[in-house]
């Protein structure tokens, strides 16, 4: 097995020396891995458009089906985090990986028309596992990676994973459009999820520096800006998750779209929201996560304003449109908040007085313990959003009511990014005379 011994990221020497390299091919397939987790944990946005009447499940029953995919995902989320550390990244990533095969091949084996809702329930529920693997990754590569690269590295990661959400959606438009059934989509997935284990097998590291931290969680808990971080993340992961579980459903309910038709489009949203959040951590490493996180929870704002006008119209283009917007923004809002973790704990290492290696050894500590947390209540938001649109279309046989719902919770966002993180944009000391010789990092700069 390999094991690093030594890894200090912020020693510039040690990182342009060899750092960098270990850094970056860790991240690769680190990726890949994440990637399929993320196709198999949205597996049940596809097979549900595969779910014509002769499966006897209703809108509602489809809408809980997906929601309880979402639940586990965002569950096993907590345990995932802390396995990077008890068995090593590279270890865990086969794992986790390997453990794909076992909702991929119960999905295979059962879906057919005439089997029981409680089974397809249980399949649904398994795909979960895969949305686990955003949490031991991005735990894994935030270790590799120093504060300074954070952003880029974490939103690829992200961004690279995510993008399994499209890609599993248009492997699905493939297959409706050559007239097969979901069996050949599960079929195609088995191979890449055994290719992912053996890639990390080969190619990826353990981080002997990394420990499990019982004081370092206990702390996360404890610490407000861990519950502020994770509701705000409710506002841009749980919108890009649960949209895009919800979408091809919407479309198919709301507008009457074929499942060829709802597949031709369903991608696009998750597809962009994907590339675009490399970007969201590009900004934010440049400008500030919290004043991108802001001004993205203005537009995601005002694109849902526009997409509650589109449903009561009923105007299908203008609705695509608008959901394809916001879309794009919450994959840019994903990496701006994720940005902000690290820099927020950085920050409060400075206020304590820590230096150098001392203040970002208690950044990596604190921003490791609490990520876990921050993607498991984030995730949380997807299974409020498929259970809002069930909701919305049994009362008032649309999702306007559920769109309005999430148009105040994106002015909350703005007010808590607000109120906590852009109202004091300078720390006290700034006001002293040559205050810019002391190493502070306001929450305006995370």
């Amino acid at each position: 097995m390999s094991w690093i011994q030594r890894w200090d990221p912020e020693d510039d020497t040690f990182w342009e020396e060899e750092g960098e390299r270990v850094a970056r091919r860790n991240l690769v397939f680190s990726i890949l891995s994440e990637h399929i987790g993320f196709s198999i944990w949205t597996l049940w946005s596809v097979m549900v458009l595969f779910m014509g009447p002769e499966y006897g499940i209703d809108p509602a029953g489809k809408f809980f089906l997906v929601s309880m995919a979402t639940l586990v995902g965002a569950v096993v989320r907590v345990p995932y985090t802390f396995a990077v550390a008890r068995f090593g990244g590279r270890n865990w990533t086969i794992i986790a990986a390997s453990a794909l095969l076992v909702p991929t091949t119960a999905a295979f084996i059962v879906m057919e028309p005439g089997t029981s809702y409680t089974t397809f329930m249980v399949c649904a529920l398994l795909t979960g596992v895969g949305g686990g693997n955003f949490a031991s990754s991005m735990t894994n590569i935030n270790s590799f990676f120093p504060l300074r690269k954070k952003g880029w590295a974490l939103g690829l990661n992200a961004g690279g994973g995510n993008i399994g959400v499209p890609v599993v959606q248009l492997a699905g438009l493939a297959v409706i459009g050559a007239g097969g059934g979901p069996r050949v989509l599960l079929g195609v997935y088995i191979p890449f999820i055994l290719v992912s284990a053996v890639c990390a097998a080969l190619f990826m590291d353990n981080l002997a520096t990394v420990k499990n931290d019982t004081g370092a969680a206990k702390e996360a808990v404890r610490d407000p800006h861990t519950w502020i971080m994770a509701f705000l993340y409710i506002g841009t992961f749980g919108s890009f998750i649960g949209y895009s579980f919800a979408f091809g459903l919407v479309l198919q309910t709301q507008f009457g779209r074929t499942p060829l038709q709802a597949a031709s489009i369903t991608f696009i949203g998750p597809l962009l929201g994907s590339l675009i959040r490399p970007v969201g951590g590009r900004l934010a490493d440049k400008f500030g996560g919290a004043r991108i996180t802001l001004w993205n929870f203005v537009g995601m704002g005002a694109a849902t304003g526009v997409v509650v006008i589109a449903s009561m119209r009923e105007s299908l283009a203008l609705f695509v449109a608008a959901f394809v917007v916001l879309f794009v923004l919450t994959g840019l809002g994903n990496g701006s908040t994720y940005k902000m973790i690290p820099g927020i704990f950085q920050a409060k290492a400075l206020q304590k007085g820590l230096e150098g290696e001392a203040a970002a050894a208690y950044g990596r500590r604190l921003s490791g313990a609490s990520m876990g947390l921050i993607g498991a209540v984030g995730a949380l938001g997807g299974l409020g959003i498929n259970l809002a649109f069930r909701q919305s279309f049994q009362t008032v046989g649309s999702g306007t009511g559920a769109f309005v719902a999430f148009l105040a919770f994106y002015a909350a966002c703005f007010c808590v990014t607000w109120a906590v993180y852009l109202r004091r944009t300078a720390a006290p000391e700034a006001a002293e005379p040559h205050a810019e010789a002391k190493p502070q990092l306001t929450y305006a700069e995370v």
